[in-house]
């Protein structure tokens, strides 16, 4: 019995009147960065800062190419 009132209440009250609501918002905002002062001192980050880390040198995989001569003169005999 006391879930059968349990249910007939909340959904009396989920079928209450909702009201209609309606956002508006800014079409356009206008800021002025010069007007807007910022205080406080510039310094060094100290101990905070971060230490660099170690770069890797890799190898090239492909086999390094003296000269293109060859694949150049066949791109010029294919032109003519």
């Amino acid at each position: 019995m006391k879930i059968l009132l349990l249910i007939i209440f909340s959904t009396a009250l989920m079928a209450q009147d909702k009201k209609n609501i309606r956002y508006e918002y800014k079409k356009y905002e206008k800021f002025d960065f010069e007007e807007i002062g910022v205080q406080g001192e510039a310094g060094s980050p100290g101990d905070i800062s971060i230490s660099p880390r170690l770069r890797n040198e890799f190898r090239n995989k492909l086999p390094e190419r003296v000269n293109f001569n060859k694949e150049m003169k066949k791109a010029i005999d294919g032109i003519r």
